[in-house]
């Protein structure tokens, strides 16, 4: 009896402990009490779940009131020993010591936490002796379907529950389950099997332990967060009966990712290139060995490409930026180039080639190889990985994009001093980050000069419907198109801005440049004037947003433009480069009202990426992900963008 009084005086004390940490934080101080928290039950539907095993982490409070002034938050006794509630607490430790509790508790279960109905004290001795799990009689409550994103998440557990009855991993984002059951190759409409299920909970459990023992629990995401980051980059294989140990030594490497999810999958914009190194104190700056760049030990970077350079615009603009840096930095620089890498063996085969060839940086040019370059970063740490997307946060891969909406906004001035009847089409690709920026800031531009402008929205990465007919049946004689010209087809004119007249003939007018030899150049200057280092913030993945300040954006005007005409832009575009004027200033307004009013602050970086809504001069919308093709698909799963939502996604 002797050591149950000590062992209740410390679980007392643990309690007392969180009880001031509570009242000096202003939270309430004891347990809370479901039916406080929720008021009435009788509109909410419940069912039974039957008695079950459930982790006690997730147990955090009581059903009734009555009760919960015994414990602290963290369900520790904080009355006296000596009243009737601190001895019934002490007989149930020596029952547990002697016997061990088997009883099953009452609980109920809302939002995937536990309220206790019978058996509190239970709770608190075998959290006290940091039990992991104990048995329950669960009822659960289920809250009303909305958009709020926990329900949304709640119900995205409810369907991984009933395919695994596992209770433990949780997450804090949309579509965590649909990831977890396709990184362990099952899905989410049928039940797993026995010997996979063991499989994730051991793994899990093993995870868990490692991932707390190393620093987890200072961090505000859940252990599935973590969990699921690590399975990105690991897979979930690699898990499969490995201890904890060693599950420890491969977080070593990885931490910075969870911490840069722990702090919101922030995100450090580089809106100019800093080619300065960062100050440091001389005599470490000396003990530093950094590198140097020579004609005999040059600076090697490898383009790994997923498609053809001489088939895709896209690809194709980055190896004509490649072959400029072989003529900017002759002898300094040597690239080498790999393309139509589609899958995750030939990605890899070509990585693990460079870095034998002692490669520098390894450049990849869309978002869907992002996955790949992340884990090719972990095992190759002193190669620089970057890839060509911007709203994709990892700090072991830097992203860089460029604010083509400048470039936009000074194409829908120019169109609308040309349109004649109001009416102008724009031809956007894929529901991405800063697409729809793109297709905004073209509409702002073009309500700039003409306030009863409308931009005709359609997609070119749709499974129906295609773009050019939308153009022809609604008889758009000023268009916006794609933004780059087909490789090796001179006789394709239908990109940029273009005008169509009324025999069909088309007349190019001007159109958004991608000047990725100068971007790709101002990179490799950080890297040859030590100034790699001197971007970011702490716990941030470093995006390289540039723009025509810069020069790595720009607009192409053709000899077709009215010389007043072209003055006009050549205005605009100074303004934009001075950054005088901004598209995303002032009042802004979507098709379904007021964005913002007009003495507001202009739209931040974050807000401008991750834009969903469209200009109140556009017609027509943003298509859901099951009208995308397949390639489509994939870049939208990529980029992870919030445009398309989870719900609207299928496999």
């Amino acid at each position: 009896m002797a050591n149950t009084i000590d062992d209740y005086t410390k679980a007392r004390k643990l309690g007392n402990k969180e009880y001031q940490k509570a009242l000096s934080e202003g939270h309430y101080p004891y347990l809370p009490a479901l039916d406080y928290m929720l008021g009435s039950r009788t509109t909410m539907a419940e069912e039974y779940v039957g008695i079950k095993e459930i982790p006690l982490s997730l147990v955090v409070g009581t059903v009734t009131q009555g009760r919960q002034d015994s414990f602290a938050r963290n369900f520790m006794p904080i009355l006296p020993p000596e009243t009737e509630f601190g001895q019934k607490w002490i007989n149930l430790m020596d029952y547990q010591t002697s016997h061990g509790i088997s009883d099953a508790i009452k609980a109920t279960e809302f939002m995937g936490k536990f309220y206790v109905l019978e058996g509190n004290k239970r709770v608190s001795v075998l959290k006290f002796l940091e039990q992991p799990t104990i048995m329950a009689e669960v009822t659960r409550v289920l809250p009303p379907k909305s958009d709020d994103i926990e329900v949304i998440i709640y119900y995205e557990f409810l369907k991984f529950y009933k395919c695994t009855g596992i209770y433990d991993i949780t997450f804090s984002e949309s579509g965590c389950y649909e990831k977890l059951a396709e990184a362990v190759g099952k899905d989410l409409e049928s039940p797993w099997d026995e010997d996979t299920v063991k499989d994730l909970k051991s793994a899990f459990l093993n995870f868990t332990t490692a991932y707390m023992g190393g620093g987890g629990k200072a961090l505000s995401i859940t252990i599935g967060d973590a969990f699921l980051i690590y399975i990105g980059i690991y897979k979930f294989e690699s898990l499969i009966n490995t201890p904890a140990d060693e599950i420890k030594k491969n977080l070593t490497p990885i931490w910075q990712e969870i911490r840069i999810k722990a702090n919101g999958d922030q995100i450090a914009f580089s809106e100019e290139p800093q080619l300065q190194k960062k100050t440091v104190i001389p005599i470490i700056d000396t003990l530093i060995k950094k590198p140097s760049y020579s004609e005999k030990n040059p600076l090697k970077i490898l383009f790994l490409y997923d498609g053809d350079s001489t088939k895709s615009r896209w690809i194709n603009g980055h190896e004509q930026g490649r072959k400029y840096l072989e003529e900017k930095f002759p002898g300094i620089v040597k690239t080498l180039t790999c393309d139509c890498k589609t899958t995750e063996e030939e990605f890899d085969e070509a990585v693990e080639a460079a870095a034998e060839d002692g490669a520098d940086m390894i450049i990849t040019t869309s978002p869907i190889q992002m996955e790949h370059a992340l884990r090719a970063a972990v095992k190759h740490p002193n190669i620089k990985f970057m890839n060509c997307s911007v709203h994709i946060s990892h700090g072991a891969v830097r992203t860089y994009y460029g604010r083509m909406y400048e470039a936009k906004f000074v194409l829908g001035v120019l169109a609308a001093t040309l349109s004649k009847d109001h009416r102008i089409g724009y031809v956007s690709t894929y529901p991405i980050c800063g697409n729809i920026a793109n297709i905004n800031a073209f509409a702002m531009g073009a309500a700039m000069i003409d306030p009863e402008a409308k931009i005709y929205l359609t997609w070119s990465c749709l499974k129906e419907g295609y773009w050019r007919e939308f153009i022809k049946e609604n008889d758009l004689k000023i268009v916006s198109g794609p933004d780059l010209i087909k490789p090796q087809d001179k006789s394709d004119n239908e990109y940029g801005l273009y005008q169509v007249d009324d025999n069909g003939e088309i007349t190019n007018l001007a159109f958004p440049v991608w000047n990725w030899g100068k971007y790709y150049e101002l990179i490799v200057q950080t890297i040859l004037n030590d100034a790699w280092d001197a971007e970011g913030e702490k716990d941030k993945a470093v995006n390289y947003w540039w723009g025509m300040s810069s020069g790595v954006i720009d607009v192409f005007r053709c000899d077709t433009i009215p010389y007043s005409t072209n003055k006009l832009v050549k205005a605009i575009q100074k303004t934009i480069t001075a950054d005088l004027c901004n598209p995303f200033d002032g009042e802004l307004r979507s098709q379904n009202g007021l964005i913002k009013p007009s003495d507001s602050p202009r739209l931040s970086n974050e807000e401008i990426i991750n834009m969903n809504w469209l200009n109140d001069n556009v017609i027509g919308s943003i298509p859901g992900f099951d009208e995308l093709t397949e390639k489509a698909q994939q870049t939208v799963r990529a980029n992870g963008m919030p445009i398309v939502t989870r719900g609207e996604i299928t496999e």
